[in-house]
């Protein structure tokens, strides 16, 4: 369930801090956050898929992670990056 190019490049423009940021926190929370919601509409579908389904608590785990570092590390980008995906402040 990969992303096309063209929103990816997107997603990638809107959170990056400078010219050619991919792998920055933020940009990697974003990138997960649309693969966990296009996997959460294929498993509402596909309710029996578990290998997706474990796929989906992996990547759940790494943005979790993820988060959690961007947190200790710079707040107040973890704070736009919440508030911009529409995600609960739980770490």
């Amino acid at each position: 369930m990969a992303l096309d190019q063209a929103k990816k490049k997107e997603i990638i423009s809107k959170f990056a801090s400078k010219e050619n940021d991919t792998g920055s926190p933020a940009v990697q929370i974003a990138l997960l956050t649309e693969r966990i919601n296009t996997l959460t509409d294929h498993l509402k579908q596909h309710k029996k898929d578990h290998s997706s389904r474990l796929g989906l608590l992996k990547l759940v785990g790494q943005r979790r992670r993820l988060m959690r570092y961007l947190r200790k590390k710079d707040f107040a980008k973890y704070s736009e990056v919440i508030s911009a995906l529409g995600l609960r402040d739980k770490v």
